[in-house]
């Protein structure tokens, strides 16, 4: 047991010190020592998914987004396809990628993310995949994760207004204050869906691995990103402060629990979703023109 202890403490070890070093540092590595134990602790890690991931709940009294679970969006990590897959993973920019949904908390934890979707596919087919994939994103009805302008506005998934200011240096120093429900609405939304652009960037300044493409096959490259989002969410759940954060300021899947729950099965916009964000837009516009007044 001794032995057995120590070997798992080994490879544990030279995992976290594998995907801590970006490809140059890691080629230098023992090429059969990396293939003996990354493997092993790799599929280790992944099968801690239920205990890593976090649970979507949403919190009505955190305004302004009520019922909120959180917030999405994609994001581009370098990888390196055969010859023949090149054309699908090249990105708009030019790059090799895959493209990466995350869906996450407001403390920046990863409740769902899918990786593998080829870097010429765009944010919202990949999100259609998610929720229509039998392990894939739940979307309890009623409840809604925030998404940027690429997206639909429809249930289950709430969108800025379009033609508004929105990015948040729209409204950095000097610029002009909301001045109707959409530009109010919309300025609260981006700081509030910032937090995945955020948890994103942790997660690549964290793991190196990341930030450079693997000579491993594509499968391999898209569970190491798995594993690089769990090992993130261990360390949010056990550490009082994240050194990073403040330091810095086939297609795999981790997801979500096999509740039976009623939720969102379609990405389609509506009357009702619309009026819905209409509210809630009016609602923050009355209270900020409330206090303003006085």
């Amino acid at each position: 047991m001794y032995i057995y202890n120590l070997s798992m403490y080994a490879a544990g070890f030279f995992f976290l010190n594998f995907i801590l070093r970006d490809d140059y540092e890691r080629r230098s590595l023992n090429e059969r020592a990396l293939a003996r134990y990354c493997h092993r602790v790799l599929a280790a890690v992944l099968r801690l998914r239920n205990d890593l991931l976090a649970k979507p709940e949403p919190v009505p009294k955190i305004a302004p987004m009520k019922d909120g679970s959180g917030a999405l969006d994609g994001t581009y990590i370098a990888v390196t396809p055969s010859a023949s897959d090149r054309p699908r993973y090249r990105t708009r920019k030019g790059g090799l990628a895959t493209n990466v949904l995350g869906v996450c908390t407001r403390d920046m934890r990863f409740i769902y993310v899918l990786a593998g979707w080829e870097g010429s596919a765009s944010d919202s087919r990949v999100l259609r995949d998610a929720i229509n994939r039998p392990n894939g994103l739940k979307v309890p009805i009623g409840s809604y994760y925030l998404v940027d302008g690429g997206y639909t506005n429809g249930e289950g998934f709430l969108a800025p207004y379009r033609g508004k200011r929105y990015h948040l240096q729209e409204w950095g120093p000097g610029r002009r204050s909301p001045q109707d429900r959409e530009e109010l609405f919309n300025y609260r939304h981006a700081r509030a869906r910032n937090v995945i652009e955020r948890c994103f960037g942790l997660l690549k300044k964290r793991w190196a691995i990341l930030r450079s493409p693997s000579f491993y096959p594509i499968r391999t490259q898209c569970r190491m990103i798995l594993a690089c989002s769990l090992l993130h969410n261990f360390i949010r759940m056990n550490m009082a402060s994240d050194p990073e954060e403040f330091a810095s300021f086939a297609k795999d899947e981790l997801p979500v629990g096999e509740e039976t729950i009623n939720v969102v099965g379609t990405i389609e916009p509506s009357n009702q979703w619309t009026q819905m964000r209409d509210a809630h837009a009016q609602e923050m516009f009355t209270e900020f023109g409330n206090r303003h007044r006085h």
